[in-house]
């Protein structure tokens, strides 16, 4: 009798599409660039850090006042912003797998060493950790977010969709998945953008 050694496909842990690993390969890889891209875009938000800079010193070339500060970008570049994603998850890794956890002052050390220890153990993380649909989702928002900042682009437009309890959940079309705040249902990309349009209320 023949036997079907084929292993078993089971639902991808990032994207839900079935796969013969844990997590796809590709969803793996996403996760590498955006570790390895980090640190760099974390410098380059410096240089958009105010609008209008030009070099020279600093000196914009005009007696005006310097323009304000880009709030977004120092909430990026601030402690709890992109060190504050990185800096947590890469903690969390350390702790569970019981190792030491530097004492970095510095935000840019920090960012540094966590994508670092995240990106040596990116093995680790898509074979065994529970949470790495949430890591995976926060590090490619993060990078998103910074990446937008430095080029001027727009964040990309949602739209509202229904779950099948009738709760309105908000995408866009790079949407890597979503779940529902109403039932907790998990939805992956394509699942995502194949639920109805959410009804739009009138207004009162």
């Amino acid at each position: 009798m023949f036997l079907d050694d084929t292993p078993q496909t089971q639902p991808c842990a990032l994207c839900d599409k079935p796969s013969r690993t844990r997590v796809h390969p590709g969803c793996r890889d996403r996760i590498a660039a955006n570790l390895r891209n980090l640190p760099g875009l974390y410098r380059q938000l410096g240089d958009v850090l105010q609008p209008g800079r030009r070099g020279d010193g600093g000196r914009t070339g005009s007696r005006t006042a310097p323009l304000p500060c880009n709030v977004d970008t120092l909430d990026l570049r601030a402690r709890g912003g992109i060190e504050g994603v990185v800096g947590s998850w890469a903690r969390d890794l350390c702790e569970r797998e019981q190792w030491d956890i530097p004492d970095y002052q510095s935000v840019t050390a920090i960012v540094d060493w966590a994508c670092g220890v995240l990106l040596a153990n990116l093995t680790i993380i898509c074979d065994e950790h529970p949470a790495a649909r949430e890591l995976a989702d926060e590090i490619r928002q993060i990078t998103a977010q910074a990446e937008r900042l430095i080029t001027g682009e727009k964040p990309p437009r949602k739209i509202g969709v229904a779950c099948t309890c009738g709760q309105t959940l908000r995408i866009t079309l790079d949407t890597a998945g979503v779940k529902c705040p109403g039932c907790s249902a998990q939805y992956g990309h394509s699942e995502a953008l194949g639920l109805p349009l959410a009804e739009r209320r009138a207004a009162a």
